[in-house]
């Protein structure tokens, strides 16, 4: 059986079909999840989080008018959540509680040390994300981690899409200074003549500079090692969080998910 595109599984969906709706919310919840631990800090409310993005979409769903992508429609929800919970109390990062979830790596064999490593830099990407300033993070999360564009983010926001872009370009230097000692990167710093790589690099990304300035950079890099190794560690911060680890619900908070969404046949 072929499987069936989000435009086909929503439009079904919308009109009553419970198994689509079912599917739509089992591809979105994990994400949710994932975007509830990294705004809120908090297990618990992460959970809470999920469980009430999760119920409001199903409830919603049929007054849903495109207007926005699904994913934007989805996030804006959660982020709504989330800023409730967040003004409730200060923001109190649950590193400790995901370190706690990794596997103990007994093995001294070299995949084992590299596991090691990779679990090290990605406690470490935590960190660096859940130190942002709340505005800053919430951005990076959405556009690096949880991969919507510029533009979607800026829906789920309220911003436009060039304080967007201003927000992730300074996100993204932040975590990136945080992860450098990591990620073996030979860097000793740019000299006072060099250009500012690391935001030219991230401007890059968001297609915001000309071709010749792009070659100009491209030139540069190829010359000043220096250089090369600090765009090297942002393309690298960068890839590290588009593969940011999807955490899986806990299974008695999908449970309670599903029976909650039944309840609304």
């Amino acid at each position: 059986m072929t499987e069936r595109t989000e435009a086909a599984l929503l439009e079904a969906a919308r009109t009553g079909d419970r198994a689509a709706l079912e599917v739509l919310l089992e591809r979105y919840q994990a994400r949710i999840y994932r975007f509830g631990l990294r705004l809120c800090g908090d297990r618990s409310d992460a959970e809470d989080v999920v469980q009430e993005t999760m119920l409001a979409m199903a409830k919603e769903l049929s007054s849903f008018r495109g207007d926005a992508s699904l994913s934007t429609w989805i996030y804006s929800i959660a982020r709504s959540y989330c800023a409730r919970r967040r003004r409730k109390k200060p923001l109190e990062s649950d590193l400790g509680a995901l370190d706690a979830d990794a596997p103990e790596v007994q093995d001294p064999s070299p995949n084992a040390e590299r596991i090691a490593e990779d679990r090290e830099l990605e406690v470490a990407l935590e960190e660096a994300i859940a130190r942002l300033p709340g505005a800053d993070r919430e951005v990076l999360v959405l556009r690096d981690v949880e991969g919507l564009t510029a533009p979607e983010v800026a829906k789920v926001v309220g911003l436009s899409v060039d304080a967007v872009k201003s927000r992730l370009h300074r996100a993204r230097l932040k975590v990136r200074a945080r992860l450098a000692p990591l990620l073996e990167i030979p860097n000793p710093g740019p000299l006072p003549s060099c250009p500012d790589v690391l935001s030219l690099f991230s401007r890059h990304v968001e297609g915001e500079i000309s071709a010749q300035v792009c070659a100009e950079m491209e030139h540069h890099l190829a010359g000043c090692p220096r250089c090369e190794g600090a765009c090297s560690s942002l393309k690298r911060t960068l890839s590290l969080c588009a593969a940011s680890p999807v955490p899986q619900v806990p299974p008695e908070v999908q449970a309670r998910i599903r029976s909650a969404v039944r309840r609304l046949s």
